[in-house]
């Protein structure tokens, strides 16, 4: 069960047309692709994703592209919230599971997985599904190590002293971070990754209990974890043991929340150096996406006054250069850089025109922008909050779909 129902407020104004995890990513990507890859390589292929909050292009992208065979009654359904147990939306992560338990008794699994739907990471599940059967814990949460210093903006984990597979206690977001470090490394705590493996019949035994108490949240980290806990069948995964083939040492623990414009801009950044933080072109655990029929890239006009090129970049299918240079950037499909026009350490979303001259600088321009010969964007910032443009804390603009940039 895939949780992307989440409405992604602080990733606007990229989630003001579209739910988060249909966000955009690395030219060709959505960021829900990456969960269901993860899922799909590690062997399973029943997969349902709860969505709620303007789903339209998730479901139209799941339905485009997820396409699993039914011979063996394998599928990736979305489903939207349905108002099963009373006329309300999803409370909550939890409550969404709660309000979707009909998947589950119809399917009737021995386990069922819950993944978010908006991290960028690579994960094989079965190696966390294996220790949680072997541990005989009724829930298992995976766990990644983060500096001590972002403990206030986690689900912080600790472990039993004499089982480190086990938690003794889950403290949702601490303010203080005094013990919370591992033993074999004090700097470091683990966070929960928001993945989670359950005993199916304890798992709807968890939700019955918290639909029934008013004072819940209903949200799986803060209500549904410390109840596991608290009767001592709660484990924990250390992403740390995870083996993904085709990993290397720079990138095998690399996971992101891409929650902020600037965790995203950041995110989309580790993809294109020589040797990427983030290695889109792992073989042996790829990304699965569609990105339809087009043609490929072009580059054109190769006077040393007039080049089209691209470095340290990331070119889909379908984009022209047409005498501009891009440099440090990722370039989703349709998109056109006309000549004399500068793109540099900026995110391009798909089909969009940069005409004659322009510069683009460390910005987000989202689907269908047009921006004008001569204009300029990331270059004065206040210029840019002039036009109604957002300018995060980190400096990224970004630029809404389908907006015309005038000179």
């Amino acid at each position: 069960m895939v949780l992307a129902g989440g409405e992604g407020k602080r990733l606007m104004p990229l989630t003001q047309v579209r739910a988060k995890p249909a966000v955009p990513f690395g030219g060709i990507y959505r960021l829900i692709d990456f969960a269901l890859s993860n899922i799909a390589n590690s062997g399973y292929m029943r997969m349902v994703v709860l969505t709620q909050y303007k789903s339209h292009s998730l479901d139209r992208h799941i339905a485009q592209t997820w396409k699993l065979s039914n011979l063996f009654n394998n599928y990736v359904a979305p489903v939207p919230a349905q108002q099963r147990k009373g006329k309300r939306w999803f409370l909550g992560s939890a409550d969404a599971i709660f309000q979707s338990s009909n998947i589950i008794h119809d399917d009737k699994p021995d386990l069922v997985l819950v993944t978010g739907a908006d991290n960028i990471y690579r994960m094989d599940f079965s190696q966390m599904i294996d220790q949680h059967i072997q541990s005989g814990a009724e829930m298992t949460v995976a766990g990644i190590r983060q500096p001590l210093t972002l403990a206030p903006s986690f689900g912080v984990i600790r472990t039993d002293p004499h089982d480190t597979h086990k938690i003794a206690e889950f403290l949702e977001k601490p303010h203080e971070t005094e013990g919370l470090g591992l033993a074999d490394d004090p700097t470091v705590f683990l966070a929960s990754m928001g993945n989670y493996v359950f005993n199916t019949d304890a798992l709807e035994r968890a939700l019955a209990t918290d639909a029934d108490n008013p004072e819940s949240s209903h949200d799986m980290g803060g209500d549904i974890v410390p109840m596991f806990v608290e009767r001592g069948t709660a484990g924990v995964y250390d992403f740390n043991d995870n083996e993904v083939p085709g990993a290397t040492d720079r990138d095998r623990t690399y996971w992101r929340d891409v929650g902020t414009i600037d965790a995203f801009y950041d995110a989309n950044m580790d993809l294109i150096s020589v040797s990427p933080v983030f290695n889109l072109y792992n073989d042996k655990w790829p990304l699965l996406t569609n990105y339809s029929n087009m043609p490929p890239a072009k580059f054109v006009y190769g006077h040393h006054e007039r080049l089209g090129h691209a470095i340290d970049s990331i070119v889909s299918p379908g984009v022209i250069i047409s005498g501009g240079e891009v440099i440090g950037s990722v370039l989703s499909p349709r998109v056109r850089v006309n000549s004399w026009s500068s793109v540099r350490e900026s995110v391009i979303f798909d089909h969009v025109d940069i005409g004659r001259s322009a510069t683009i600088f460390r910005a987000i321009l989202d689907k269908d922008v047009v921006v004008d010969e001569g204009a300029q964007i990331g270059v004065n910032h206040d210029l840019d909050r002039e036009r109604g443009l957002f300018v995060s804390p980190g400096g990224v603009v970004v630029v809404r779909k389908g907006t015309h940039i005038t000179a």
